[in-house]
């Protein structure tokens, strides 16, 4: 017989004492669920579909709960799923923290370090992430690095919540949560693509009013993107969640929109985009390394800040 929420034992009850068995059920539970299926999460995990199936299927006996739906539909995470993932991520983030933690008691740094960048930095000259990773790399060899691209927001969620350690963003506003440092900067440049009416237009005389009659392409989170375009009045027409999908709006032909130049310069090199009067249509933002200043943060991360700051010194 079913046993209803209502009737079911706490949690604490249910789990007894986590033993490695149910941290590894729930990596692997973890897994399935970040690559968004059981024959995605194959390869990341190593071990077979059928395996895979049955550890989902263990874990959610051990929790009396159904945490994913399967089938033709696709997959899917249920309500309560998505709950035992939020769960997960939490409680996994914890036990590397403590496994860090005493790695570095012993006086050698362990564990994983995940950082989280938004996206197009690797084209960017200013940026030095790249050696950044290279001097961490050789202070600190059994530091497993995980790398994520995602929004400014979930970048900041993230490392709030912990399930990011350090992040670089473009900085736009402060969070009284949050430490920052000065990395580097960017120029952003508004673009038309072939077809657009000011694609071939004369750049002399054009003006932020004149633009406020053409649809425009902007990003649909908090961002200095974001800012400018409500500073400047621009007319939102289409709504982008990341630069490349911006590029795919401008060179639609059908949208204005801004990219950073080194990004773009692709694009304009083989006549598929244009900026617009480059030396006013633009914007220039810093990015920021941004880590959770309470608790003090492992050793791998200060280690990591200070590769940053190395990297990008003067």
């Amino acid at each position: 017989m079913k046993v209803s929420k209502a009737d079911a034992p706490p949690l604490r009850h249910l789990l007894g004492q986590l033993s490695d068995m149910d941290l590894r059920l729930l990596r692997v539970f973890k897994a399935v669920a970040d690559c968004g299926g059981m024959a995605a999460a194959e390869l990341e995990l190593n071990i077979g579909i059928s395996t895979i199936s049955r550890h989902v299927k263990d874990l959610e006996t051990r929790l009396r709960l159904t945490l994913c739906r399967r089938g033709r539909a696709g997959f899917a995470l249920t309500p309560d799923g998505q709950r035992v993932y939020e769960q997960t991520q939490s409680l996994l983030s914890a036990v590397d923290a403590f496994r860090s933690g005493i790695a570095a008691i012993h006086g050698r740094l362990g564990g994983e370090l995940e950082l989280a960048l938004f996206d197009k930095t690797a084209s960017n000259p200013q940026a030095r992430i790249g050696e950044a990773i290279a001097r961490f790399a050789e202070q600190a060899p059994e530091v497993r690095l995980n790398v994520h691209v995602a929004s400014i927001n979930a970048i900041e969620r993230g490392v709030i919540d912990g399930h990011f350690h350090v992040g670089v963003i473009p900085t736009h506003r402060s969070s009284k949560s949050l430490a920052y440092a000065d990395l580097f900067g960017e120029t952003m440049q508004l673009y038309a693509g072939p077809g657009h009416a000011l694609f071939e237009a004369e750049p002399r005389g054009m003006s932020w009013a004149q633009l406020r009659a053409h649809p425009f392409a902007g990003l649909g989170y908090h961002s200095p993107n974001m800012q400018l375009a409500h500073a400047r009045q621009l007319a939102r027409a289409a709504t982008a969640f990341d630069q490349e999908a911006i590029a795919l709006l401008i060179l639609s032909g059908r949208y204005l929109g801004f990219l950073p130049d080194h990004y773009a310069a692709s694009f304009v090199a083989a006549g598929r985009m244009r900026a617009l009067a480059p030396a006013r249509l633009r914007y220039d933002c810093r990015f920021a390394a941004i880590w959770r200043p309470s608790p003090e943060p492992a050793r791998a991360v200060a280690l990591f800040r200070e590769c940053l700051a190395q990297a990008h010194a003067g």
